[in-house]
């Protein structure tokens, strides 16, 4: 069963991504980054280990052909 401290809240993935929370709203609405609604306020959710991933990859090289 997941628990609160595993889940990040916009304004929490934006700063830690560097990106503007639109961008992560944006990200969640595409499928870019999952996206979880609380179930008592309707707030956005992120999975820590998701945005690990995503920091993850916008931290590797672009390869150029």
């Amino acid at each position: 069963m997941p628990k609160v401290h595993d889940f990040l809240q916009v304004q929490e993935v934006a700063k830690l991504l560097g990106v503007s929370p639109n961008t992560v709203r944006n990200w969640g609405r595409e499928d870019k980054l999952p996206e979880f609604r609380h179930p008592v306020n309707n707030y956005r959710l992120y999975r820590r280990q998701d945005v690990e991933k995503m920091l993850h990859a916008l931290q590797m090289p672009k390869r150029t052909r």
